[in-house]
């Protein structure tokens, strides 16, 4: 017998804003930017403040033009992290299956559980629960699909929850304007609008064929959706995925400077892998495996990056609280995990973004011409005569 699957979507309200109020009650209710000065961006912003025009990504600068009286701030960056393991670890424990869909966003596969709670009331008691623990504001959708649930949580927000009951996906969807179906920019919103779609209703009303040869190979997957039909498949993997490297050496070695060296090698070779693939990193660990072919590893937590200088730092720092000074190493290896995927806001706080645009300048010549050929000059091995 076909069972109904429900998804719920969790999204934290003004994410990066929340964290800051929460850490300064003084600044509710008002015009919130979170970001850097300097040439910065803004990385988030209260509500009080898009009412001025401003959104993220914007010249912090203009923003300021915008609203003078606006108050920027990122004094609780490093809570960022801190606060969405703890959403996480909260989803965790309540819910059968989740996927961590970036830092401040969660799908939650609730099939099942009508049979013992009604997945329309726990599902709300999950998110007053969340509320409670943390004092941060969540909006939460819930459908029978993925997508169909972040399109509840979009009008849910802010701190608001929305259930799209089964059979009735079509009555929610088709009053929307087609800029609300996820993943429908600017420049396809304006495209399809030129052959008179407007709103989901549209694309609905019109032969398949025909959405196709308007939007290419996303138009099956377009007009699927604007009949309710979606993807309830949530990605349970993303836990246990990491990536890493390692080098055993042709001889044993207990040389501070050249272990260091390796250390760079590794940590460039694979923060290169993680922005290929678009992740973030939350935690970073260190392999060493000493001449006796003892192995000893450590690892800890850090804030979501996948900026080489911060991955290398902490790398180093593992390293030098692991090793056993003087002890021969045979082999070194470098592991990222607890990876979610990338978002722009996380880059977004004073110089990370100019460096993130450096080392995909970076990767994209690795990508041309090889990725040996560019490399930290303290990565670069002594060449024997």
């Amino acid at each position: 017998m076909f069972q109904k699957r429900y998804i719920a979507h969790f999204d934290l309200d003004s994410f990066f804003v929340s964290v800051e109020i929460l850490n300064n009650p003084s600044l509710k209710g008002k015009p919130v930017l979170v970001g850097g000065y300097e040439r910065g961006v803004v990385a988030a912003c209260s509500y009080e403040a898009r009412k001025f025009g401003i959104h993220s990504a914007m010249p912090m600068k203009k923003a300021l033009q915008l609203c003078p009286h606006a108050i920027v701030t990122n004094s609780s960056r490093g809570e960022y992290s801190k606060y969405s393991r703890i959403v996480t670890e909260i989803i965790h424990e309540k819910v059968p299956a989740f996927e961590k869909a970036s830092i401040d966003e969660f799908y939650c596969d609730m099939t099942g559980m009508d049979k013992f709670f009604g997945v329309s009331h726990y599902t709300r008691e999950l998110r007053e629960y969340i509320i409670k623990e943390t004092g941060l504001p969540i909006s939460c959708g819930l459908g029978s699909a993925k997508f169909i649930a972040k399109m509840a949580t979009n009008e849910a927000k802010p701190n608001g929850f929305l259930e799209i009951p089964h059979g009735r996906e079509t009555d929610f969807l088709w009053p929307l304007g087609i800029e609300k179906i996820n993943g429908v920019g600017k420049q396809t919103e304006q495209h399809l609008k030129t052959f008179g779609l407007y709103k989901i209703e549209d694309i609905a009303r019109t032969p398949k064929e025909l959405i196709e040869k308007y939007a290419g190979k996303w138009g099956e997957s377009l007009w699927n959706k604007a009949h309710g039909r979606g993807s309830a498949e949530i990605e349970t993997g993303w836990e246990q995925k990491s990536m890493s490297h390692e080098n055993t050496f042709d001889k044993d070695y207990t040389d501070i400077a050249f272990l260091h060296k390796e250390i760079v090698r590794l940590t460039e070779k694979t923060a290169y892998g993680l922005r290929e693939d678009e992740k973030l990193t939350g935690c970073v660990t260190i392999k060493i495996k000493y001449s006796d072919f003892e192995v000893s590893s450590r690892q800890e937590t850090i804030d979501y990056t996948a900026l080489d200088d911060q991955l290398i730092a902490k790398a180093k720092d593992l390293f030098n609280k692991s090793y056993q000074k003087g002890r021969p190493v045979r082999l070194i290896g470098v592991r990222f995990s607890q990876l979610i995927p990338f978002t722009m806001q996380m880059s977004l706080f004073d110089n990370n973004i100019s460096k993130l645009n450096l080392y995909k300048a970076v990767d994209n010549i690795k990508n041309q011409f090889g990725s040996e050929l560019v490399s930290k000059a303290s990565s670069l091995r002594k060449k024997t005569k």
